[in-house]
């Protein structure tokens, strides 16, 4: 018998291939308990990772641990082999982007710096669903514009995903990004959105980190969705590398980069990429507002 998801998945399809346009794919309760599982645990790699990340360390360093992570739990790295039309495979089990990088850096030998930053952006499969995060980390001390620059990106994410409510529309995850981001003057990166996620990585909707109101479709409880703000100290403009896969700013400026993937309930979104212990004193914090 197909599950709900996998009965959207095929809706999805025939939609694409009728209308040029794929479904949006609610997710049952039993999706959700494994969409939280796989969030976990990238939620895991993701914490484990931020602490290795200090000057000396290599990215290679910091991929092979998190595809050994990922593997004895059971999982698959999603991004290693991953293949859109006309590129190339990408090799790595993270995507690790330094200081201009915007997003899917290849991980190499050179070690970081004190005063970097790095975009650490990762996905794992686990029991057919996919987890998907991200998150910049300073290397030591870093200038108070790369600080700065960081903070906001994650209070961006944070804007958007409190958007996430039925009734409401995709359109208002982007508005709350672009709202925030452009007291700034911060660039917002338009060539790489956020996107709907389940038992693929990428599923409709895309999610721009810019936008308007009451625009674009309607969220409904049951979706899941990966936001994902990315923001330029300089202009918005990117280009890519000659290895056909790493994003970088145009004019050189830092970058930084945050995700979660989130699900959509009837009292609101529930952010799934979070640890145990985090979602244990994200409780906590709740409650203690809840009781002020």
């Amino acid at each position: 018998m197909l599950s709900g998801s996998r009965i959207g998945g095929l809706l999805s399809s025939t939609a694409e291939l009728l209308f040029g346009k794929r479904m949006i794919i609610a997710k049952s309760q039993k999706d959700l308990d494994k969409m939280r599982a796989v969030g976990e645990l990238i939620a895991e790699v993701r914490e484990a990772l931020r602490a290795m990340v200090k000057p000396g360390v290599t990215t290679l360093e910091l991929n092979a641990v998190a595809e050994k992570m990922m593997r004895d739990a059971g999982s698959i790295p999603t991004f290693i082999g991953y293949k859109p039309r006309g590129m190339v495979p990408f090799p790595y089990a993270i995507c690790a982007s330094t200081n201009d990088a915007i997003v899917h850096g290849f991980s190499n030998d050179t070690q970081l710096k004190e005063g970097d930053i790095i975009s650490l952006d990762m996905a794992c499969t686990l029991n057919g669903f996919v987890g998907d995060t991200a998150t910049t980390i300073p290397v030591g001390k870093i200038s108070d514009e790369a600080a700065q620059l960081i903070r906001v990106t994650e209070e961006t994410l944070a804007l958007g995903i409190e958007q996430c409510w039925p009734n409401k529309r995709v359109g208002d995850i982007g508005w709350a990004i672009q709202t925030h981001a452009e007291k700034y003057g911060y660039g917002i990166v338009r060539d790489y959105t956020g996107h709907g996620i389940g038992r693929s990585m990428h599923e409709a909707p895309q999610i721009p980190n810019h936008g308007r109101q009451g625009t674009r479709e309607k969220i409904r409880a049951g979706y899941c969705f990966a936001i994902e703000p990315m923001l330029n100290l300089g202009g918005p403009e990117t280009r890519t590398l000659d290895d056909k896969w790493t994003v970088v700013t145009e004019d050189g400026s830092l970058s930084a980069h945050a995700e979660h993937t989130i699900a959509v309930t009837e009292n609101g979104p529930e952010i799934l990429t979070l640890t145990k212990d985090q979602k244990r004193e994200l409780k906590a914090s709740k409650s203690e507002t809840a009781a002020a």
